[in-house]
């Protein structure tokens, strides 16, 4: 059953919507971006959330102590590291952290992109869209074609919507859909938008 994951979110309504709903995973960016929370922010709303949804740290070239601190402290339970992060930083982190997830972003516009990247050593990858302007939360697809022959759990970015997300599903049977953007409205979260796309993904695994 293909899970789905709210990212960007910032205030204390974002964490009401996702409440009311229940996706499966809440993201909070901790990467320089319009979404960025501070750590204490983020502590602010994890406190706010229920406990069935796992909260997600989005990081960018980030010091592994400061995710291990976020990780010790009960913030969040799932690392995704979507900038330069080599395998050797990945295991370190993993010594750092112990059992806690994670997912290595992997940005895409061409095959190059995905050779071996399914060898990795994280829990799941995360395919996003490659842009030169940001590391991502573009809100632009790329060709699922590319990644057709991937063996790793993935979840998968860049431009789904609740008008594309059950194609997504039904092509590419990825474990995790990851929306940011395309809940928003003039950059803030929207309830109606988060309640119709996960109940889209729920529907179309019933």
């Amino acid at each position: 059953m293909t899970k789905i994951k709210i990212c960007g979110l910032r205030r204390e309504e974002d964490i009401a919507y996702v409440n009311e709903c229940k996706p499966d995973y809440a993201g909070f960016v901790y990467a320089e971006s319009r979404r960025q929370v501070t750590k204490e922010q983020a502590k602010k709303l994890r406190a706010l959330l229920v406990p069935e949804i796992n909260a997600v740290g989005v990081f960018v070239n980030e010091e592994i102590e400061t995710i291990a601190e976020l990780v010790q402290e009960g913030v969040i339970d799932v690392i995704q590291l979507h900038g330069d992060e080599t395998e050797a930083y990945i295991e370190r982190l993993r010594w750092r952290v112990g059992d806690a997830t994670i997912i290595k972003a992997v940005r895409v516009a061409t095959k190059e992109d995905v050779v071996e990247c399914d060898k990795t050593s994280a829990d799941y990858l995360l395919f996003d869209s490659r842009s030169l302007e940001a590391y991502g939360g573009t809100g632009k697809t790329f060709d699922w074609q590319l990644i057709k022959d991937i063996s790793k759990p993935f979840f998968l970015a860049g431009g789904i919507n609740s008008k594309n997300v059950e194609e997504a599903i039904k092509m590419l049977h990825p474990f995790a859909v990851d929306v940011s953007s395309a809940v928003e409205t003039a950059g803030y979260k929207d309830r109606k938008k988060i309640v119709e796309i996960v109940e889209k993904v729920s529907e179309k695994e019933k």
